[in-house]
């Protein structure tokens, strides 16, 4: 009964189209009436601990930084390397957007903002180029969602203070499974550029290439500086949201000269309105997932699914699948505040290693944004491109297929993500 008033609440609360945060704080307030403990107090106090989270601080300064990467010239610049390398190759347009979309995740660990970047840069040279837009869209959108996973990961963050795990661990994790995205992303488009006929750029000098690299180094040197720092705990994952955004406005105004002011109101109001929504949906999701634990929701689940305990690989596939179907409802940050803590204990239950499977849910959880109906990333490249939603969605099947074929190769191969996560630790 329990379990039914949980998910009748959420779901019905969506279903009059109410904001997430204010659907969970109804769901909260459901579950707190039919376990006759309803207190405004409770409510509000559970609402303000769930912001209330030092953890959470590095939100706001990576988004910071992504939009002071964008506005200062820095994407530009990362483009122009890529472009210089990979340019020349058949189909080099679209390596170089997977090249650039893998090094602006390194940064802002934002999907939208990394995809927006990308796609208002390349979408018109592809276009111009003559490739074709949707596929070109698909690509864009698919290269995006490794944001997500490669740190510094916002929905790292979300994740590990949602189920009170090392953040550190959870992004040094994310580094080899990004990168496997990022490589079956070239592989598929290899094999879908051969449909076109655009004709390549020409190749570019090694002095020409040399000089691209050296332009774009301070933009380069972030990423190496995050990793780097995390790997030799020079500072923590909130502390390295201070220095990427305090880094990216450095080489914003001293090196490359080109933030203004203007940029700076725009870039703060675009990063303060992305962290409002995200700490309030943590916020509120903080009630019902202390709801959750009370009502022992976890627990009825469990015994729902202990003949599959005995098998964690085929108990992950099943969990993936229903991460998988959420996600085609629900956007990347309520998909995960919603699921953690209930799937959280299921996995500590079966002996599955927690960060392990943090990876895999993210994973899961960032293809949720290319899958129709929702598709946030879809909806911007499509909002960039001035394309219909059904050409974006025929665009990215193959590269969303890809991942997928990641995801499952990770399910059934864990030292593909536990081995290099012990060599960054």
């Amino acid at each position: 009964m329990t379990v039914l008033i949980f998910i009748s609440s959420l779901l019905g609360a969506m279903a009059l189209g109410m904001p997430i945060a204010f659907a969970l704080l109804v769901c909260g307030i459901a579950l707190m009436l039919h376990l006759d403990m309803f207190q405004a107090q409770i409510l509000a106090q559970k609402l303000v601990d769930g912001a209330d989270n030092y953890l959470l601080m590095s939100v706001p300064f990576f988004l910071l930084a992504g939009e002071v990467m964008n506005l200062g010239g820095l994407s530009r610049r990362i483009v122009d390397a890529a472009m210089a390398a990979v340019g020349h190759i058949r189909g080099g347009l679209g390596y170089v957007a997977i090249l650039t979309a893998l090094v602006m995740a390194s940064v802002s660990g934002s999907a939208i903002a990394d995809t927006a970047a990308v796609a208002v840069l390349l979408i018109p040279m592809m276009r111009n180029a003559g490739y074709d837009v949707g596929r070109a869209s698909g690509l864009i959108a698919s290269a995006g969602i490794i944001a997500p996973v490669i740190p510094p990961s916002i929905g790292f963050v979300v994740f590990g203070v949602t189920a009170g795990l090392s953040i550190t661990k959870l992004f040094m994790a994310g580094i080899v499974p990004g990168l496997l995205l990022g490589l079956s992303l070239i592989v598929t488009w290899w094999i879908v550029a051969r449909k076109e006929t655009v004709q390549p750029a020409p190749r570019q000098s090694g002095r020409q290439v040399a000089v691209a690299l050296l332009r774009s180094l301070w933009a380069l040197g972030l990423p190496a500086i995050i990793i780097l720092g995390l790997k030799f705990g020079l500072f923590t994952p909130t502390e390295a949201g201070v220095v990427a955004a305090a880094y990216a406005l450095f080489v914003s105004v001293v090196v490359y000269r080109q933030f203004t002011w203007r940029n700076l109101y725009d870039a703060l109001l675009n990063a303060a309105m992305t962290s409002a929504v995200i700490m309030f949906l943590v916020a509120a999701s903080m009630v019902s997932a202390w709801l959750i634990t009370v009502a022992n929701i976890p627990e009825q689940i469990i015994e729902l699914v202990r003949p599959f305990m005995e098998h964690p690989t085929l108990l992950l596939v099943m969990l993936m699948v229903i991460v998988i179907l959420v996600g085609t409802a629900l956007d990347f940050t309520p998909s995960i505040l919603i699921l953690t803590p209930v799937l959280m204990p299921i996995v500590k239950e079966a002996g599955i290693d927690p960060i392990y499977f943090g990876v895999l849910f993210i994973i899961n959880n960032a293809i949720g944004m290319v899958t129709p109906p929702v598709g946030g990333v879809l909806n911007v490249v499509c909002g960039v491109a001035k394309i219909k939603m059904d050409t974006a969605i025929r665009g990215v099947l193959p590269f969303m297929c890809a991942e997928f074929i990641v995801l499952f190769l990770l399910v059934l191969f864990p030292q593909l993500v536990t081995v290099p996560a012990g060599w960054f630790r």
